[in-house]
Formats: structure tokens, sequence, C-alpha cells
């Protein structure tokens, strides 16, 4: 049995915060690509949003299939935007990107 750390605790808080009605499988694997070597210098709120937006880009979006079809990464993720927003719409989330936001 794992101990949970502050850390992993202060991630679960921020993650239900964030998505209190996502399926039970993408949270964990948002909640385990928050917790990377990557993300720790990042508070958990923070990691755990960026987390999100790489797994429902990456997951729930046509995103790779814009990849494959030759857009850069910057273009595909503009035109995946209103894609992860529903996605983040339907899981009720207290936050959406903003396509105005030059950092997605």
């Amino acid at each position: 049995m794992r101990r949970y750390t502050g850390r992993r605790r202060a991630i679960a808080r921020a993650l239900t915060a964030l998505l209190p009605m996502a399926p039970y499988a993408d949270m964990e694997a948002i909640r385990a690509d928050a917790g990377a070597a990557h993300l720790k210098t990042l508070p958990p709120s923070i990691a755990v949003w960026l987390a999100t937006v790489a797994h429902v880009r990456h997951a729930h979006t046509g995103y790779e299939q814009l990849l494959a079809e030759g857009y850069d990464r910057d273009a595909a993720r503009f035109f995946v935007i209103d894609e992860i927003n529903a996605v983040l719409t339907r899981w009720r989330a207290t936050r959406l990107l903003d396509p105005d936001d030059d950092e997605i």
C-alpha cells in the first residue's frame, strides 16, 4: 500500500475541485500525469490544469489526427480548443481554455 504524500493529496484536491464530474479513468490518468517529475516544481493546481489539458487534447479530440495530416503543433492545438472546452464543460470543469490565450 502506498502512502499519500502531501503533494499527492494536494493534486487529488485540485483535481476534484477542477473536474467534479470527470470519469474515473480520466481522473486517474490526469492524476498520474500531474504527479510526473517534469511538473513537480509547479503548484499542484497548475500541474493538474496542464495535465488535464494535455490529457483531453490527446485522448478526446482530433489533435493526433491533425498532426498526422501535417498540421504543426500550434495549429493543431488551436483547432481543438472548442473540442477540449466541450469535454471540460461535460465534466463540469471550473475552468476552460481561452482561445485568445497564447499559452495553450
